[in-house]
């Protein structure tokens, strides 16, 4: 499904939006002192793949009844959220400088204060029912729009989260399409280590959830799967993203580290050079 109900047509091909918040989630996150850079990065081309060919939403009418829904689950990332939606034009790019200070709506956890953000997150495992509530609405009211909840792997040891993986397929939720930012880390080590969510895929089919997984960097197989929920016939989606943390700075990838640290103004300096900032 393509992004229909936008009336800006001049967003950037996917690759360049993911470049362009990639370099504002680092300044931001590198003037605030703040965490969670690493997710950040991982969810950065899921983000640009949504926002540039999925979502059907409007920055001159945010709360539409028609428009589709996103969810960031995963809500200690929301920097890169607040630079995709600038970047749409919810709100000017230069308010991205006030992030995580004092009186600013742009909190370190995502708000719905902010335009474009329908909840506030980030106690994990929130995200996914709310989701659920939002798709079953939906359905009742005869809309025709989805509802999309971006989640981390860590999120995936939450029970509540297995409930809606439950809950969803029983009711028929065709219109719902989970994302799963599957970089492989979350706070305090691997996934593996902290608790295996292997057979992942299997897991959620055996739920009843129709699967796509993907190369969560990759734009082409993220807009296939992620338009694949209206030939799911009678069963939500869920799309596990391959990702790896801190994609895009060498420095980053694959580092437990970069979860909390900010970078000092030299590692800001060598990162916004890498994404071509």
């Amino acid at each position: 499904m393509s992004n229909t109900n936008r009336p800006d047509t001049n967003l950037p091909e996917p690759k360049e939006f993911a470049r362009r918040i990639r370099a504002h989630a680092l300044q931001m996150v590198h003037a605030a002192n703040a965490s969670h850079i690493g997710g950040c990065l991982s969810m950065a081309d899921i983000l640009a793949v949504l926002y540039t060919r999925i979502l059907r939403v409007d920055p001159n009418n945010a709360r539409a009844p028609g428009r589709d829904r996103f969810v960031l689950s995963k809500g200690h990332a929301t920097a890169i959220l607040y630079a995709a939606l600038a970047e749409c034009g919810f709100f000017p790019v230069d308010e991205l400088k006030t992030y995580c200070k004092d009186g600013s709506i742009l909190t370190g956890h995502v708000s719905h204060a902010v335009p474009g953000v329908e909840v506030s997150t980030g106690s994990l495992g929130h995200g996914l029912p709310i989701a659920i509530g939002m798709a079953i609405a939906a359905r009742a009211e005869g809309r025709g729009s989805r509802v999309f909840c971006l989640l981390s792997d860590g999120e995936c040891d939450e029970g509540s989260t297995w409930e809606g993986i439950l809950f969803a397929p029983h009711h028929g939720l065709a219109n719902l399409c989970a994302i799963v930012d599957f970089n492989k880390i979350q706070s305090f080590g691997s996934v593996a280590e902290v608790l295996n969510l292997e057979p992942f895929a299997d897991k959620w089919r055996a739920f009843g959830w129709h699967v796509e997984e993907v190369d969560g960097h990759d734009g082409t197989d993220l807009e296939r799967a992620l338009s694949a929920a209206p030939v799911a016939s009678g069963r939500p989606v869920v799309t596990i993203a391959h990702t790896v943390k801190g994609k895009g700075v060498s420095f980053m990838e694959n580092r437990l580290e970069w979860h909390y640290r900010a970078p000092s103004a030299e590692q800001l300096a060598a990162a916004l050079a890498e994404v071509g900032a």
